[in-house]
């Protein structure tokens, strides 16, 4: 008959870490990464070709600078990003007419299929990560959660209204 050891209860974290709301962004930010690379690896891919992929589906055609402008990234880490999702047939890049220093980057139609697929990872990843929490919880976490972000990230700070005059 095989014995089996029943598995340890984790450490409990002390008191004072668990009281930081800070403590518990950092360590909640953190297993919610490791769980969406975990995901994202198994297609191959990874949350960084997401953001790409999402931002050239809000414009179709953009340059590599504007397309790491707009998410924030290094520009020489974008080029090793771009040349994996190139490789994978979802985006194609091109020399711009215009100016033959830039390159316009395309998605292409499987890029548009994976990130459909990318999309319905993402929402089950979240619903898992936010399951102990309700619809008006969710909503009202986000709505905190937005709130900070527009104070301390300068890429999620709220769009200008047009109509204020």
């Amino acid at each position: 008959m095989a014995v089996t050891t029943p598995k340890p209860i984790p450490h409990r974290f002390p008191e004072e870490l668990v009281s930081s709301t800070l403590f518990l962004l950092k360590r909640l930010g953190m297993a919610a990464k490791e769980q969406s690379f975990a995901e994202y690896a198994e297609l191959g891919l990874h949350p960084y070709h997401h953001a790409i992929l999402v931002v050239l589906d809000e414009g179709s055609r953009e340059t590599q600078g504007s397309i790491a402008d707009a998410l924030g990234y290094d520009r020489g880490q974008l080029v090793g990003l771009l040349d994996e999702l190139e490789e994978a047939g979802l985006i194609v890049r091109r020399r711009d007419p215009a100016d033959r220093r830039r390159h316009v980057v395309e998605m292409t139609a499987a890029g548009r299929k994976t990130l459909e697929r990318l999309r319905k990872l993402s929402s089950r990843l979240e619903d898992e990560f936010l399951a102990a929490l309700g619809p008006q919880e969710r909503k009202q976490l986000h709505t905190l959660l937005r709130s900070l972000a527009e104070q301390h990230l300068p890429h999620c700070k709220a769009a200008e209204s047009s109509s204020a005059a």
